[in-house]
């Protein structure tokens, strides 16, 4: 599903028009990019979790040359499923 997909989907299910439902969908994004970088973590109970993870600095290989480069420490965006959202998926 891509985002127009799911825009559509989003505007079916609560009954309003496509452009409200895009807007709804791009403040959410917004807001969860915001948070996680402001405070590192969001929960939904019964959905899941956002959260930022750490990355340590290593060591990688450019496929091109085969030499060996320094890959810098970064953050990364993680989700972690909630229960309720597992089972719905394994039924």
């Amino acid at each position: 599903m891509n985002k127009a997909q799911l825009v559509e989907s989003i505007a079916k299910e609560a009954d309003i028009n496509k452009s409200e439902a895009e807007k709804i969908l791009n403040a959410t994004i917004a807001v969860i990019s915001k948070n996680l970088k402001k405070a590192g973590k969001i929960q939904i109970i019964g959905f899941g979790s956002f959260e930022v993870r750490q990355r340590a600095a290593r060591n990688g290989r450019n496929p091109k040359t085969g030499a060996t480069i320094k890959i810098k420490a970064s953050k990364s965006a993680a989700f972690v499923a909630g229960k309720a959202l597992k089972e719905a998926v394994n039924k």
